[in-house]
């Protein structure tokens, strides 16, 4: 027999006299049910994932946290030759035990450690406005879009037109004609950033619309905004946190890769690390300038899609079963 305690419900809500009321005979009883409750333990039965969400808090806290408490000055030691390229143990034994010297030092004597921490932090949130922007509006726009038909012969015209358009060659022009700083950067990866979002959205609006229960609102009245809000996004929450799983390493992966070729922003962030680093890839005993910095950039941009992903999966309703 089933415990009845389990169905979270009181004695007065299991067993109580019912008169002859045919509202009330018509109600039925069921255990409560909260939607991101169920996402949440969906999410967290699986072990791997408190795993990887502690590494991902972990890096979080090292990225906006450290550089607060402890700074970071990339020219404090530039005038002292003896503070440069140096290896973990050279570190220790000039500057004594800290974690700052866990990896070394670069080329100006700075800690590789504080650098790639600072690196992070600016690639973070750079990666993460993008992301905030490019889906507000993607999503947005794109709900409107798959039930609008004048909207849609424009979009679909903008799309051919600008999604021929190699995106890099976009950025690194806007980039070109503007300072590399790092708003100039959100600019260039949010003037079409959204386009991809949008478009998607409307594939699956144009799924979704015609379903019954959209049908059955559209009899009663309710205007296409409400339908596209209350409707047809809630049904789309997995997809859409399946979309932001990608948005932010695709991020920062852009970021990284367009300060390797020269296109980054000014601020110290982890492209342009490697970048400033790459002179050190084959010279022995300061690999750790390089390879460091990307072995970080790696690990921040797997654990954000993983977590992503399958916070997506949990997000579907046909998991909580």
């Amino acid at each position: 027999m089933e415990d009845l305690k389990s169905l979270g419900l009181s004695e007065q809500e299991l067993f109580s006299r019912v008169d002859h009321n045919l509202l009330e005979s018509e109600r039925i009883t069921a255990p409560r049910y909260s939607y991101w409750r169920s996402v949440f333990r969906v999410f967290f039965r699986r072990k791997i994932n408190i795993v990887i969400l502690c590494i991902l808090g972990l890096v979080f806290l090292m990225a906006f946290v450290y550089p607060t408490v402890f700074g970071y000055d990339q020219f404090s030691n530039l005038n002292d030759a003896t503070t440069k390229h140096l290896n973990p143990a050279e570190a220790f034994a000039r500057f004594g035990p800290s974690i700052r010297w866990i990896l070394g030092t670069g080329g100006s004597g700075a800690s590789t450690w504080d650098a790639i921490w600072f690196g992070s932090r600016v690639s973070l949130t750079l990666a993460m406005i993008c992301t905030v922007i490019n889906m507000s509006i993607g999503i947005l726009l794109g709900a409107v879009w798959g039930f609008s038909k004048k909207l849609d012969v424009i979009m679909i015209e903008i799309r051919n037109i600008i999604g021929n358009v190699p995106g890099t060659l976009l950025i690194s022009v806007l980039v070109l004609i503007f300072s590399p700083s790092f708003w100039t950067l959100i600019f260039a990866m949010c003037i079409t950033g959204w386009l991809g979002v949008a478009s998607f959205i409307r594939t699956q609006v144009l799924i979704i619309r015609d379903r019954e229960y959209n049908l059955a609102s559209r009899c009663l009245g309710t205007s296409t905004f409400k339908i596209a809000i209350k409707n047809i996004l809630p049904f789309m929450t997995s997809v859409i946190v399946t979309i932001m799983a990608t948005e932010i390493p695709g991020y920062i992966g852009s970021e990284v890769f367009l300060s390797y070729i020269g296109l980054g922003i000014s601020e110290m962030s982890l492209g342009k690390l490697i970048t400033e680093n790459q002179s050190a890839m084959f010279t022995p005993g300061w690999q750790f300038e390089f390879w460091s910095p990307i072995f970080v950039s790696s690990i921040i941009t797997v654990v954000l899609f993983v977590v992503g992903q399958n916070l997506g999966d949990a997000s579907d309703p046909r998991t909580h079963m």
